[in-house]
């Protein structure tokens, strides 16, 4: 009996032998690749939150400067952002607090522009890109560059800022002398604009000044026959 287990173990040893012969090297491979995925996945994870980490530190450096008046020590950060962290959120967020230091705490508004441009041209989400147009628009305005608002504002197509775009509009075609188009700009935003919001009031009163109601908008359409559509 003894004589007959030995023999069929024996018999399994040989088919393992034969079977690890033949693709003992493939497993061995098929293991090597999946750990080296794991662990390259684990890398890549790390490296992502080390990365991210050291962003939020330059954009932690780049609010204290700003807020503290230090533009180029905020600007020196900035740049550093740029060139190390591109891809990150920090980026574009930072884009726009340094447009705002450069506009308001130094009065520079070229140099806010030309931030504010490199932002809607890099930005990774299109909210910040349309934000940055918003802004932009400001002082293209601010610089009677009339034409190239209105270009910032066309490319400004993100749908939940379209109330403040109609707005920036308005103003850019009041400051042009065109009434009309502006009084039905500043309508459009009015209409678009969340009925609890008291931006809303200070639509209302640019309307004002222009003799125009915002409830304009809300009249029912007519048809061709001149009677209200139902």
């Amino acid at each position: 009996m003894a004589t007959h287990l030995d023999l069929e173990e024996q018999e399994q040893l040989d088919q393992l032998k034969a079977f690890w012969k033949k693709y003992g090297n493939l497993i061995v491979w098929t293991v090597a690749l999946a750990m080296a995925l794991f662990g390259g996945w684990n890398l890549w994870q790390n490296h992502q939150r080390d990365q991210a980490g050291k962003a939020g530190a330059l954009y932690d450096e780049i609010d204290k400067s700003a807020q503290a008046g230090d533009l180029d020590k905020a600007l020196q950060a900035f740049n550093d952002l740029k060139e190390r962290f591109p891809r990150t959120a920090y980026v574009q967020q930072a884009g726009l607090l340094a447009a705002k230091a450069q506009f308001e705490k130094k009065g520079q508004a070229d140099a806010a522009a030309a931030t504010l441009t490199w932002v809607a041209d890099n930005a990774a989400e299109p909210e910040y890109k349309t934000l940055a147009r918003l802004r932009l628009a400001g002082i293209l305005l601010d610089q009677k560059k009339y034409d190239e608002a209105l270009k910032q504002l066309d490319r400004a197509d993100v749908k939940e800022f379209a109330p403040l775009v109609a707005d920036r509009r308005g103003d850019v075609l009041a400051a042009q002398g065109k009434k009309d188009e502006a009084r039905a700009a500043y309508q459009q935003a009015w209409k678009d604009m969340d009925a609890t919001s008291e931006y809303r009031n200070l639509v209302d009163a640019k309307l004002a000044a222009m003799g125009a109601a915002p409830e304009a908008t809300a009249a029912p359409a007519k048809n061709a026959t001149g009677a209200s559509a139902p």
